[in-house]
Formats: structure tokens, C-alpha cells, sequence
């Protein structure tokens, strides 16, 4: 909120962005908000009550419960087809879209690899194709890229027709139920289930494997990095060349507006959809522990307020969408399973880039992958397990540094070096040709590659390492070397 607003403003300010989230989404999902901002404010979420463990040799409900009814939905027909016997459940309705998602060819490709949807089906999912994205920086330039993130997919009708299918396969979906603990037992995992609503009794269910997909709402998703993210569908934005208009065949990657303001770089994300519609996010980088109550409100009302400074246009909003997405510096502990029965995937596991929070494209990517490990879990609980929720791309090594010093950026009279910062990297990105660029993008650089990028911004901005050490404590100073180390000795 601006300092020097009349008493009160801000309180009106967040009211009215409050108004704004109801009038397009119902009180539905501006409960679903305010549930995600009140979970801020314990620091670190704690497991709910326990039930009793099961005794062994004890009879499961169910193969497999998933917690979560989000993306990880779409694990949910892959393990029915491989003869599970499965249930989902979510404290909201099951395959409810609270995020849309633009994605890239590898995705699209695992979505029709996948089986649970036709070819046909797939082409309708996709609603727009660009010919290339754009990353943008205040006071610095504009750097495209082809074959990232060029696909906007409709997440409403993936989710859908994600849940007709698991449906079909006999999954039980548990619409408006929340998992308040479990405990885990010699042969399978008691889970403390109950309808989210004040008071409910909870209910006892069983499985062989939980599979936590609750985000950054599980207990366990103890990544160190958090990305605020609000925005939405919207109408009513210019369209044509500029900055300040959109072009329905370009998305717009990353774009900053201003420098580091309230101790954040804000960026903006935007990428159409069907004729009309545009999709905007407004997000920051922060340490985990550095988000409160109340964050993605204010953010909305910051989005609301500086709409104007990104994009033209009498913008209306059509469909909110928001949340927190965990990430994972890669220069801490990982977010870690609380038994052999229980697998975190998604956002809760964090697995995804830590600088590009692609998490859609990560999970869709390993989705194959990732099925096949939680069957395989559920035949040999005790076996170490190896899916796309332990991978780990080569280059989240190098660049979970550079995302931590975007979660401190500095401030005050040096508010303009993040910028900065960001426009020397892109600038050499953008030189070193579109396959690098592009790589690093979709999580696909190389090591060599990576440290030569590293090795060409130090040469055009040779303050990088003092602003690196400076947000960086020594130890995880020395977990990026060795990190680095290690990924390009593999790679020899």
C-alpha cells in the first residue's frame, strides 16, 4: 500500500480488491483465498490429530489416497488404469481450476502420451499457440524466446475432463474434505478425515500409500522459497504493438514496471487465451518464512491498483486465480515424505525450478514417471523411490541461488539493482541464441552451459558475486559451488 494514503485507505483498498475477487468468483472461491492467507499465519503448518495406526496385516480402503484435487488429479485415472484402487480428496470440489496454465510442446506431448486423453480432446485443451514469449525489464530491454511456454492451455477443461475420466475408472472423489492426520502402520496409513466445515466430525479411512498433493498448504511442503501469486482471467485489455497492449499471438513471460518496491521486485505475467481473454499474474519471490496472514489480499490489491502501469485497456476480471507455490533453493533441506507410506508431489515437493516456478510443466512433463513410482510404492513400500518427485534437473543446482537472492532483493538506493541484475542475464541469455535461452527456460540447460552463463553476466556486471554474497549466508554459498561441482562432473 502507498506510505502516505489518508487513515484507513489501505483497509478500503483491500476491501474493495476482497469486492472484486467475489464479484468474479463467487464466495466460494473467496473462501478458498482467505483459507490460503489464514494458513500463513502459523510459520510452519503442524500435521493435524492422529488416528490410530493400523495394525499389521490390516485390510486397506483404498491403494492409494490422494490429498489434494488440484493438477495431481490428473495422477488419479493413470493409477486406476494400472488397477488401483484410488480416492481423492480436497477441502474444495475436486478438479476446481484455482490457477491457469500455459505450457510448452514437451507438455502438450506428455499430455497425449499420458492416455487419459484423446488426441481430440488434447486439441481442444490447447486455446491459443504464440509465435514466441517475451521477457521485459524496467529501464532495460525486451528479449524474446520461441518454444517456451507457447501453449495456453484451459485449465478449467483439463481438470475436468481429468476428473470425468478418473470418474469413469471408479476413483472416489471426496468433494469438501479435508485430511486432518494420519498415521502410518506396518501395511498401511490411517487417515483422519473430515467435511471442511467448522465442527465436522472426522471419519476414518485407510490406504496403502497417501499421496500428499496439498501444496503449499501440507504441513510437510517445507521448501525455503514462496511465490505470492495472484491475477486471473481478464477482459478488456488493448490489444496491439507496445509494451502497454497485448498481441494475442505473443505471451509475456516476465515484464517488470517498476524496482524494488515494499522490499519486493514484483513481476507481471501475462499470455492469452480465447479471442479476448488474457490471463494476468502479478507474483514476487520471498523467503518462506517472510510471508504473513493476508498476503495474497494484498497482492490482489496491488494488482488491482497497478493494472494500469503493465497493461491499457478498461480491464475487467473475468475469473480469479491465485495461490502460493513453494520452491525449493536447492541451498537447504528438501521438503521430505513423514513415512514410507506417504509421497509428497506437486507443489508440496517443490521439484520444480526454483528461478521459473514452472510447476505445471515439471509435473505434466514426469506424470508418466511419477504414476509409475507411487504404483511401484504401493507394491514395495520400503523400496527407495527414484520418480520425477527425487529427479532432479541438473540446472536447479545453479539456479536456485539466483532465486534466492531475488526472495531478498535490495532496496533503498539500490532498489534499481535487481533490474539491473535481471537485464544483464537476459541480455546474455538472449545472445548465447535461442536453444540456451529456451533451455534454461524449460529447466533443460546443461551445466556447462550454465556455468557460462554465469561466467558472461559476471563479465558484463562483475558486481553479481557481491550481490549474490550479500543475500547469501556462507553455508549456502558453499551448497551452490558444490552443487554446481557436482552436476558438471556428472557431466563429463
Amino acid at each position: 500500500m502507498s506510505a502516505g494514503g489518508a487513515p484507513g485507505s489501505a483497509e478500503r483498498e483491500l476491501d474493495a480488491a476482497r469486492g472484486r475477487v467475489r464479484e468474479a468468483g463467487g464466495e466460494a472461491l473467496l473462501a478458498r483465498l482467505e483459507h490460503l492467507d489464514a494458513v500463513r499465519a502459523a510459520p510452519a503448518p503442524r500435521p493435524g490429530p492422529s488416528p490410530r495406526p493400523p495394525d499389521r496385516g490390516a485390510t486397506a480402503d483404498y491403494d492409494v489416497v490422494v490429498a489434494g484435487g488440484g493438477l495431481s488429479l490428473l495422477l488419479a485415472p493413470l493409477l486406476a488404469s494400472a488397477g488401483l484402487r484410488v480416492a481423492v480428496l480436497d477441502r474444495a470440489r475436486i478438479g476446481a481450476a484455482h490457477r491457469e496454465w500455459n505450457a510448452g510442446t514437451a507438455e502438450v506431448a506428455a499430455l497425449s502420451a499420458s492416455g487419459i486423453f484423446t488426441g481430440g480432446e488434447i486439441e481442444r485443451l490447447v486455446i491459443a499457440r504464440y509465435v514466441e514469449g517475451l521477457c521485459r525489464w524496467h529501464g532495460g530491454g525486451t528479449y524474446p524466446v520461441r518454444g517456451v511456454l507457447d501453449h495456453a492451455i484451459d485449465a478449467g477443461g483439463l481438470l475436468a475432463a481429468a476428473r470425468a475420466r478418473a470418474e469413469a475408472l471408479g476413483v472416489t472423489l471426496l468433494d469438501g474434505h479435508a485430511l486432518l492426520g494420519h498415521a502410518e502402520g506396518p501395511d498401511a496409513v490411517a487417515l483422519a478425515v473430515a467435511e471442511a466445515q467448522p465442527g465436522a466430525a472426522p471419519c476414518a479411512l485407510s490406504a496403502r500409500l497417501l499421496v500428499d498433493a496439498r501444496g503449499a498448504a501440507s504441513p510437510y511442503a517445507t521448501a525455503d522459497l514462496l511465490c505470492p501469486t495472484v491475477g486471473g482471467v481478464l477482459t478488456g485489455l488493448s490489444e496491439g504493438d507496445g509494451a502497454r497492449r497485448i498481441r494475442p499471438d505473443v505471451g509475456e513471460i516476465l515484464a517488470t514496471t517498476e524496482d524494488v518496491e515494499e522490499g519486493r521486485q514484483h513481476l507481471w505475467e501475462a499470455f492469452p487465451g480465447r479471442p479476448g481473454e488474457t490471463t494476468v499474474y502479478l507474483f514476487y519471490y520471498a523467503r518462506s518464512g517472510d510471508v504473513g496472514p493476508g498476503a495474497l489480499l494484498s497482492l490482489y490489491a496491488r494488482f488491482f491498483r497497478l493494472l494500469s502501469r503493465y497493461k491499457e485497456g478498461d480491464a475487467r476480471l473475468v475469473r480469479p486465480t491465485f495461490g502460493f507455490i513453494p520452491g525449493w533453493s536447492r541451498l537447504s533441506a528438501a521438503p521430505r515424505a513423514p513415512g514410507r507410506r506417504v509421497r509428497l508431489v506437486g507443489d508440496a515437493a517443490a521439484r520444480h525450478s526454483p528461478l521459473t516456478f514452472c510447476g505445471f510443466g515439471a509435473n505434466v512433463r514426469e506424470l508418466a514417471a511419477t504414476a509409475a513410482d507411487l504404483a511401484r510404492a504401493v507394491r514395495e513400500p520400503g523400496a527407495r523411490h527414484t520418480s520425477a518427485t527425487a529427479r532432479d534437473a541438473p540446472v536447479h543446482s545453479g539456479t536456485g541461488a539466483l532465486a534466492a537472492l531475488m526472495a531478498k532483493p535490495p532496496g533503498g538506493a539500490r532498489a534499481g539493482e535487481m533490474n539491473a541484475l535481471l537485464d544483464t542475464a537476459f541480455a546474455v541469455l538472449h545472445a548465447m541464441g535461442n536453444d540456451a535461452y529456451a533451455a534454461l527456460l524449460r529447466d533443460e540447460m546443461q551445466p556447462a552451459d550454465f556455468v557460462r552463463f554465469l561466467r558472461e553476466t559476471a563479465a558484463r556486471r562483475p558486481e553479481v558475486y557481491r550481490e549474490v554474497v550479500s543475500a547469501l549466508p556462507l553455508r549456502a554459498i558453499g551448497r551452490w559451488g558444490a552443487g554446481l561441482a557436482r552436476e558438471l562432473y556428472r557431466a563429463r
